[in-house]
């Protein structure tokens, strides 16, 4: 049921992305503009997690998730009535403050369901509605714009999320929180679930967690450079290779998107596997994954054929997926289960604000400065190596303490 949510979590934020081109030529954008459309939905989104976060782990996540869906999904289709660059500015910071609230209350509920033993793949088979919802979301948007206009995809990815949600409001439960925990500790009790806490004396313990603040700066530059790909491989597309507005959409999305797929299924079960004989296995897995992605990224702006960019795309999303499968399993094994919903507030408001700069910048470098969109994206396999570094550092230096502390801890307020 979350998948399918997610689903539409990510194919309504991505179908603009397929139609940049027809909006670029229609209402006169250049790339900077249409950088800060883009990236009004991720500034906000930033700017909300933190306070998502806190919400996620004091209320119940099913109405959370629900209520966000609907939020998201009418503000969707109210894009078809945009006119103006600042009105699509509008829709999409808005849409962003509907979707912030989706991911720390979901992740919250995926590892109350999960022990540690499985739950980088339960998360990395959720992260494969990412991927399902990008290419659907761009492909179906780009294919639907080209033959009823672009508006269409906005209206009917609109109707199609409050459907969803009305259905789903009667199946979908969640668990108590520190269920999994409570399980793996063999107590048979239904605990209480512990307080959550303050931001500041979150942020208190965050500073004192360094395998933490690694993962959330690394989280920052892996986001900013697959949002530049997300955001902008259509529109490279189309004007570099003169694909359709349907083909753009399609090739710049399922290729990578679903190698990803394969990475993710594939990284969370083999970081499962590596947290089992290492503390800080989940992190070394996901830097495999980043230091695999780098050559590819670097050479995917500089080919000049659109076969070896599909190739590059595809090693790409592999390695990504590698990479996301951990994102959240990874921060969880140096967190407290009462502190999970507000850690993922922290770290989607630092990485989605990476992204908004990547995407901006983006746009902001092609259209003032003499450097061409190949030129741009091969830049960003410099931000992927820095990322791999950090998770280095990490998995093999600070994870072993952290990671035990966070046990301690935990075990200690089961025993309580």
């Amino acid at each position: 049921m979350l998948w399918f949510i997610c689903f539409f979590n990510y194919a309504d934020r991505m179908a603009i992305n397929a139609v940049s081109t027809v909006l670029k030529a229609e209402y006169h954008f250049d790339n900077e503009q249409f950088g800060m459309i883009a990236s009004a939905f991720m500034y906000v989104y930033a700017l909300s997690s933190p306070f998502a976060g806190q919400v996620g782990d004091r209320f119940p996540r099913k109405l959370l998730i629900l209520g966000g869906l609907f939020v998201w999904s009418a503000v969707t289709g109210a894009t078809a009535f945009c006119r103006t660059l600042y009105q699509f500015i509008f829709v999409r910071a808005t849409e962003g403050l509907g979707e912030t609230f989706y991911f720390p209350a979901t992740m919250s509920l995926v590892a109350d369901y999960h022990t540690k033993k499985t739950r980088s793949l339960a998360m990395g088979l959720h992260q494969t509605s990412v991927y399902a919802g990008t290419i659907g979301g761009t492909t179906l948007a780009g294919v639907l714009a080209e033959h009823y206009g672009w508006k269409s995809p906005f209206m009917v990815f609109g109707l199609c999320g409050i459907v969803l949600g009305l259905v789903l409001a009667i199946f979908l439960r969640e668990p108590a929180r520190n269920e999994a925990e409570r399980l793996e500790s063999g107590s048979v009790e239904q605990a209480s679930a512990p307080a959550a806490i303050p931001i500041w004396k979150f942020l208190g313990e965050l500073v004192r967690t360094p395998t933490a603040l690694l993962l959330i700066a690394a989280f920052f530059g892996a986001n900013s450079v697959g949002l530049v790909f997300m955001t902008w491989m259509p529109n490279y597309l189309s004007e570099n290779f003169g694909m359709t507005l349907a083909k753009a959409a399609f090739v710049s999305t399922f290729y990578q998107q679903i190698a990803s797929v394969v990475g993710s299924s594939l990284g969370g079960a083999l970081a499962d596997r590596a947290r089992r004989r290492l503390p800080g296995g989940r992190i070394l897995t996901q830097a495999l994954g980043a230091l695999f992605g780098i050559p590819f990224i670097y050479l995917a702006g500089l080919t000049k054929s659109s076969q070896e960019l599909i190739v590059y795309l595809t090693l790409i999303g592999l390695a990504k997926g590698v990479y996301d499968a951990n994102i959240w399993a990874s921060m969880y094994d140096v967190v407290h289960p009462t502190r999970r919903a507000t850690m993922l507030g922290l770290a989607n408001m630092i990485g989605w604000f990476g992204a908004g700069c990547g995407t901006y910048g983006f746009g902001l470098a092609t259209s003032r400065w003499d450097i061409s969109m190949g030129q741009a994206l091969s830049s960003t396999a410099a931000i992927y190596a820095v990322v791999a570094v950090l998770l280095l550092i990490a998995g093999s230096l600070t994870a072993r303490h952290d990671v035990h502390r966070s046990e301690v801890t935990a075990a200690e307020v089961i025993a309580d």
